[in-house]
Formats: C-alpha cells, sequence, structure tokens
C-alpha cells in the first residue's frame, strides 16, 4: 500500500469517530490523558507498518466513552435542588405590580391612595437621566408624586444616586420616605401630606422596621421618632442591615454581609448591646456552590433571609443570584443562579410577596417572582428601568 493511500485511510477512519457532542469531545479528551499516563505499564500489541520511514503503532481501543446528553439549544444545564435556575423562556401570568409601568393617570395630590403597591422612578437606560417618583396604588392607578421632588442622594464623596431607594415604601404601603442630605422626607401617601425632619449627614439609606424609619448615612443607622423628629443612633450597620419582618422585636435586628459571608443578630438594651455573631453556612447546597459576596438589602419573613449576591455554582464563579437562608441556624436553604452576562448588581431582592414567594429585579428591566421551596420563577413585568420599592416587607 502506497504512503498517500493509507495516509488517506487513516484520514477517513479519524473523521468517523470525531465526536458528535461537546460533552464527548471532553471525555474523549480526558480519556486520551490517562491512557497517555498508563501507556509506560500498559502492554500493548503493535503491529509496525512501515512505509517510506512512516512508523504507526496501533493499540488496543479503549472502552467507549459514556454516552452524551443532548442540552437542548440556547438552554443551561439544570442545578440540582435546592438550587435553581429561571426557565429560558418566563412565562407572566399576570400580577397587580405589572402595572408599576403603566403612564401616570392621576396626581397624588388629586388623588392619594387607599394604600401603594409600590413606588417607581423611572431612568432612562441609555443616558441615566431620572424621572419623577411615581405611585402605583392598590386601584391599579399611576400617581405622580407630584406633592414633593426629594434631590438625589449624596455621599461625602459628592457620588450622587437617585434618592428612591428599595426600602423607601412602608409595609403597609401608606407611607414614603426618602434620605436626603441633612433631612428625611416623609410623605402620607394617603394624604399627600409632606413631612421634613432634620438630620445632620449625607443620608443615603432609609428602610422601616415595622412602623419605625430607620436611617442611614455610609456608617451610621438612625431610629427617627416620626412624632417628635428626635432621632437615636442603633448599633447595626446601615449597609449590611437586613429590613425585619413587620413583626419582629424592636430592639433586635439582623446583619447580613461581609466577605465571607456572616450573618449576626444584634440585640440591645438601654445599657448593652449583644451580638451573635455566625458565619454564613452552605452545608445544605451541592459542593462548591456559595455566596461569595451580597449586595442590595436583605429582607426578612419569619426565620428566612432573602439577599441578592455574586455566587459560585461548583466551578464557575461571577454569577449574580439570590440566596434564602435560616435566620436561626445560618444554613443557606436555596439558590437562585441568574447566570452572568447582566448589568452588575442586576438583581436586588425587593421584598417578600403575599404568599412567601421573593420579589426581585432582573437586568434588563424585569421583575420577578421566585418560590422557593416550589422552584418556581415567573415573570411580574418587562422594561421597567430605574428604581422600586414595593410595599412587600
Amino acid at each position: 500500500m502506497r504512503e498517500e493511500e493509507l495516509h488517506r485511510l487513516l484520514t477517513v477512519a479519524a473523521e468517523d469517530v470525531r465526536p458528535a457532542h461537546p460533552a464527548a469531545t471532553g471525555w474523549e479528551r480526558a480519556r486520551r490523558v490517562r491512557r497517555a499516563r498508563r501507556a509506560a505499564g500498559t502492554a500493548a500489541l503493535a503491529v509496525a507498518l512501515l512505509t517510506g520511514g512512516t512508523a504507526l503503532a496501533l493499540r488496543p481501543a479503549d472502552p467507549p466513552p459514556p454516552p452524551a446528553t443532548a442540552t437542548p439549544q440556547g438552554s443551561r444545564t439544570p442545578h440540582p435542588v435546592p438550587v435553581r435556575t429561571p426557565p429560558a423562556e418566563l412565562a407572566y401570568p399576570g400580577h397587580p405590580l405589572g402595572r408599576l409601568g403603566d403612564p401616570v393617570g392621576a396626581t397624588l395630590s388629586d388623588r392619594p391612595v387607599r394604600r401603594a403597591l409600590g413606588l417607581h422612578q423611572p431612568v432612562d437606560p441609555q443616558t441615566g437621566v431620572a424621572g419623577r417618583i411615581r405611585v402605583l396604588g392598590d386601584d391599579g392607578v399611576v400617581r405622580d408624586l407630584d406633592v414633593v421632588t426629594p434631590a438625589p442622594t449624596r455621599d461625602a464623596g459628592g457620588n450622587e444616586a437617585v434618592p428612591l431607594k428599595s426600602g423607601s415604601l412602608s409595609p403597609d404601603g401608606r407611607t414614603a420616605a426618602f434620605a436626603q442630605t441633612d433631612e428625611v422626607i416623609v410623605v402620607d401617601l394617603t394624604t399627600a401630606a409632606v413631612r421634613r425632619h432634620p438630620l445632620k449627614g449625607y443620608l443615603e439609606h432609609v428602610l422601616w422596621s415595622g412602623d419605625r424609619l430607620l436611617v442611614g448615612d455610609d456608617d451610621t443607622t438612625y431610629e427617627l421618632d416620626r412624632a417628635t423628629g428626635a432621632a437615636r443612633k442603633l448599633p447595626v450597620s446601615p449597609w449590611d442591615v437586613v429590613t425585619p419582618d413587620p413583626a419582629a422585636p424592636p430592639n433586635v435586628l439582623l446583619e447580613l454581609g461581609g466577605t465571607p459571608p456572616n450573618l449576626t443578630q444584634v440585640r440591645w438594651s438601654d445599657d448593652e448591646t449583644h451580638r451573635g455573631y455566625g458565619a454564613v453556612d452552605f452545608r445544605a447546597l451541592p459542593p462548591g456552590h456559595r455566596v461569595d459576596e451580597f449586595y442590595g438589602r436583605g429582607w426578612q419573613r419569619g426565620d428566612r433571609v432573602a439577599r441578592a449576591g455574586w455566587i459560585t455554582t461548583g466551578t464557575m464563579g461571577g454569577l449574580e443570584g439570590v440566596a434564602l437562608l435560616n435566620a436561626r441556624t445560618r444554613v443557606v436553604t436555596h439558590l437562585l443562579d441568574l447566570g452572568r452576562d447582566r448589568w452588575k448588581g442586576c438583581c436586588e431582592v425587593l421584598g417578600w410577596d403575599s404568599d412567601g414567594a421573593v420579589l426581585l429585579r432582573h437586568s434588563p428591566g424585569g421583575l420577578l417572582r421566585w418560590q422557593p421551596e416550589a422552584g418556581e420563577v415567573t415573570g411580574v413585568t418587562r422594561n421597567l428601568f430605574g428604581a422600586v420599592s414595593l410595599a412587600a416587607g
């Protein structure tokens, strides 16, 4: 047999066994590495074919690779429970919050709400220009917040952000609060009345603990007495303090944050402060799954706390996700993997729905519902760019 014919036959044979799936390709590559490593100690049957000085060695074939499981085009490999990923095509079954992006139909001064479902401050995704704050009432009508125009928040370095924060709307939907430089603005949405409470500092954070209002600057959290305007310092971080369950005791708050993450229960009295510190526990998740760093605001409902963060799943890091953990044991019980290639910090948790589902942002411009126990993820609304606050404590 001539050398040209031998070369052609070997080429055709190689093409016939080329893997058809990426998974099989990876298996074949690993098989070749293992085969090379044990070649020195393996007895091989060799037949030398010498043609024109070319030597070819043939050894017994290794066992065939296991069959590759085909994955539908565009879909992601599903995680084992308790780790979930949203479906490739979200369903939008309908939800009252789906009207958050509707056009303005009234002003708050002309038509106060009985209860607000949410607040929305549109921000143009191309220019970054923020619009006026809007109020969605439980009657489905969107109102313009015309009684006050909060200024952007500022820090000591002059960095600005929109005044609407995820914690601005009270859990009962009747009051909105806006942190400002040297003051806090409080709006009664049922009467359109506005009150301003002086409080020194570059105030940026705002959240509700039942009917108590907490505000903060870069390093201090205050509890504001809305009746007197007096404020007292609380021993919690304004960045990591969790929005508590409305029924939680008034002198107990949680902090969730740090790298590596930890959950701290802070309990105080007039005489002392007790901090129960412990690392977040990921043992209920598959090996290699964890939260590397939390962001946004954490939200508590009973013994459960939900907060967004950057996560690692197996060997892939830098993903966006949401974790659900038990506040008593610090164990992460469920993890929602939202992938990558989104806006950084895309998926902030906004609170809890009435049936126990977690409500969260979804870049670009979406709002989702995640039911951790059922593993169901559905859409609430699309194209809702800007800041959002919900009556969903």
